[in-house]
């Protein structure tokens, strides 16, 4: 293979059978179930790199159910997400993901740098039930309940919500002797988002420690709310909005 035929297809590894394809990366019934909750100021500080800084102790953790999605597949995904600041401005810092598919591990720790790493969640309906679960092996890391469609919320609202926020991770990709060789906060955007569903209902959380999936480091001290969302949108790439190496 001549060398501009190798920079040609040099888009993600392998070379001859790339792990996930080019984009654009659609997903169509996304299904989200999110608990947002107020934890320990101190433990957020411990885990939230700088330049972001935190303002309210909030988390949210995420059951993320998608069935649809272009060169992805079917899979399902849990995580949290904190409430942060960045250059003056609220945005949302992806701090751990669990899912149980490789093309989106490899594709999101390689496009955008999401915090991936491979586990069982499930994201179902329990009679009069939604119900969340993360394992990470054969131990149960997090629980997550809400009454099913207690009471729907403005689709307006949510739309805005989901599509208007702003969205940063950090990527780290390491140099062939172990240094980083790259290191960047990124900002990546939700396109074209379509809100077909929104609802509200009691909900509980509980989370548990474990050695490879600590998100029990950052405690349940207080259930702020929960959503339920049924939408379509598409997973726009990045920016890079802070160069650690710089």
């Amino acid at each position: 293979m001549k060398l501009d035929l190798v920079r040609e297809k040099a888009f993600a590894m392998p070379l001859t059978s790339p792990a996930f394809p080019m984009g654009p990366y659609r997903f169509v019934d996304r299904e989200y179930f999110i608990i947002t909750y107020r934890t320990d100021p101190e433990k957020l500080r411990a885990v939230v790199p700088e330049p972001l800084e935190i303002g309210d102790p909030l988390v949210s953790y995420e059951f993320i159910r998608m069935p649809d999605s272009t060169g992805f597949g079917n899979y399902t995904e849990s995580g949290q997400v904190i409430a942060v600041t960045f250059e003056g401005k609220p945005a949302g810092y992806t701090h751990a993901m669990y899912l149980d598919d490789h093309p989106p591990i490899a594709g999101g720790r390689e496009l955008w740098g999401f915090p991936k790493k491979l586990a069982n969640p499930t994201l179902k309906v329990h009679a009069d039930t939604l119900v969340g679960r993360l394992h990470y092996g054969p131990v149960e890391v997090a629980v997550g309940s809400m009454g099913y469609k207690h009471r729907a919320l403005d689709l307006a609202a949510e739309q805005k919500r989901l599509a208007g926020g702003r969205n940063l991770l950090l990527k780290i990709i390491p140099h062939v002797d172990g240094t980083p060789r790259i290191c960047e906060i990124v900002d990546y955007p939700l396109l074209d988002v379509t809100v077909k569903g929104a609802w509200t209902g009691p909900a509980s959380l509980q989370i548990y420690h474990h050695a490879l999936a600590p998100v029990a480091e950052l405690p349940v001290l207080e259930i702020v709310e929960a959503r339920h969302v049924l939408a379509d949108l598409t997973l726009g790439l990045g920016t890079v909005a802070f160069d650690y190496l710089r």
